[in-house]
């Protein structure tokens, strides 16, 4: 089970300060958990992060499905 939450402005330090700053794509990253829940007798941790690093990779860059 692949878990996508939602997208929302997070705290960031700035200058050492904890600052919430409206999300501005050039400047500042969006950010969105992803959650793998998996069997453990069937699929190793390995393959789960690798897989899970992947989904991460596609969705920062869409065009790396088309273009692999």
């Amino acid at each position: 089970v692949l878990g996508l939450h939602a997208i929302k402005e997070k705290p960031v330090a700035i200058d050492g300060k904890v600052e919430i700053r409206p999300v501005i794509l050039t400047e500042y990253q969006q950010m969105m958990y992803l959650a793998l829940t998996y069997d453990h007798r069937l699929l190793d941790g390995r393959e789960a992060v690798v897989f899970l690093v992947k989904v991460k990779e596609f969705i920062e860059d869409p065009r790396r499905m088309l273009l692999g």
